[in-house]
């Protein structure tokens, strides 16, 4: 007669068969997918290329899921397991009471309702993130069982769609450097870690890149395509819907890069001074409509950060306050914060000494570009695109966030924008040539 036990090891024996199966079954169709997507297969990447990036981030996403069980209380990393679990309710849900399921997000307790579009508690719109992320776990319940490993499959393809559309904008911008721009693009540690686990940088990157995507190519025809409109707004809401301050500062350096392609010999000019302008309207928007108060917002989330339980990587931090002043004299530090941290002394684990690793080679990379560049002028317009939004990107999280742990992954899905043009300037061939000479001297 079989104990209890006994019972249950061929329970959790059949179970992990199951998983392992539609794994495997889901991993060989989805690799045989990516080379059949036009969107993809028209990027100029072979399919043994589209197999390798695939193949990558399912890797990282599966890893992203280890360090969840494994190393997550130490390194702050259990958010994505805590997301499989709300997406397992809300899969049950769906089945035991579908007409909950369809409207639960439609709903909130808060006396103020919808109308806290950019508060950061008791706000319908910053629970909406959490929300819509989980119901889209929900969805990939029904193919993958309810299997965390089988979902990092579904949400590493949906991803796809972010680095070919950024690689196909590079490859554009830089013709004849492919092989660079994909060896940059997959050997980047922390955007393929940070944006290939089951976390909402992955959705965020691909909302991002899309959007540049559709608007490089609309100024390059010289019209936006009926294709090109909807891409655009669907990738724009769904960045503003998962972290509504990185849409709000990619709407005016989108626009602006747009103003700058009409005058292409005037673009740093162009860039320069709308982004004052946009600096100035961040701090008055408010006497317009108080809803629009930009600078309040901005600490009440550096406000909800501190009040955080503080962890390994959390740093000590002055106070915001929504004036101007205070936003200049708080400058160093958020660039302290997202550019120079962590300091060696504040490497705790993996996930730190990586991202210090990353700090210091894009301080080598600045260096070499500076030392050894190819001549270039093409692109510029978007050159600034990438720089301005960017910088304006780190100084919101350097302004908001204590944690040296969660600013590596929050601005991950702009590491791309920033390497990879320096990458692809640096002259190799010569830097090679110099090390040749140096080592046989």
């Amino acid at each position: 007669m079989l104990t209890i036990t006994a019972i249950l090891a061929i329970i959790a024996d059949k179970i992990f068969t199951l998983e392992y199966l539609l794994f495997v079954g889901y991993l060989l169709l989805f690799a045989w997918l990516v080379t059949k997507v036009k969107f993809f297969t028209r990027s100029g990447l072979s399919n043994s290329q589209l197999r390798i990036i695939f193949f990558l981030k399912v890797m990282a996403g599966i890893f992203y899921g280890w360090i969840g069980i494994y190393y997550g209380g130490y390194a702050k990393m259990w958010d994505t397991w805590f997301f499989h679990k709300v997406g397992l309710y809300e899969y049950h849900l769906m089945q035991t009471n579908p007409q909950e399921y369809l409207t639960n997000i439609f709903r909130n307790g808060y006396e103020d309702g919808m109308s806290r579009f950019l508060g950061t508690q008791n706000s319908y719109w910053n629970d909406l993130k959490g929300n819509v992320f989980v119901k889209m776990l929900s969805v990939f319940d029904i193919l993958s069982m309810g299997f965390y490993y089988v979902n990092v499959i579904f949400y590493s393809f949906l991803n796809l769609f972010g680095i070919v559309a950024l690689f196909r904008v590079l490859t554009d911008m830089y013709p004849g450097k492919k092989m660079v721009i994909f060896l940059s693009l997959i050997g980047i540690p922390s955007f393929l870690y940070w944006t290939s686990g089951i976390h909402k940088e992955g959705l965020i990157f691909t909302g991002i890149a899309i959007s540049c995507y559709s608007v490089y190519f609309a100024g390059k025809e010289g019209h936006f395509t009926w294709k090109k409109i909807l891409a655009l707004v669907l990738s724009l809401g769904m960045v503003l819907i998962l972290r509504n301050f990185v849409a709000i500062l990619l709407v005016p350096a989108l626009f602006t890069w747009f103003i700058a392609e009409k005058f292409k010999k005037n673009g740093f000019l162009i860039f320069s001074s709308l982004y004052i302008l946009f600096i100035i309207l961040f701090f008055n928007f408010r006497y317009i409509s108080p809803r629009l108060d930009f600078p309040n917002a901005v600490v009440e989330k550096q406000y909800a950060f501190l009040k955080i339980k503080p962890g390994k990587t959390t740093v000590p931090i002055n106070a915001l306050e929504p004036t101007a002043i205070s936003f200049l004299k708080n400058t160093p530090q958020a660039i302290n914060l997202t550019v120079l941290r962590p300091y060696p002394s504040e490497i705790h684990h993996l996930l730190s000494l990586a991202a210090a690793i990353e700090m210091y080679l894009f301080v080598l990379l600045f260096l070499l570009f500076l030392w050894k560049r190819t001549p270039g002028t093409h692109a510029r317009n978007t050159i600034y695109l990438f720089l301005f939004y960017a910088v304006s990107l780190l100084l919101a999280i350097g302004f908001t966030n204590n944690n040296v742990g969660a600013i590596a992954r929050y601005k991950s899905v702009i590491i791309p924008l920033l390497f990879i043009p320096l990458i692809v300037r640096i002259n190799w061939p010569e830097i090679r040539n110099e090390i040749t000479k140096h080592i046989k001297k």
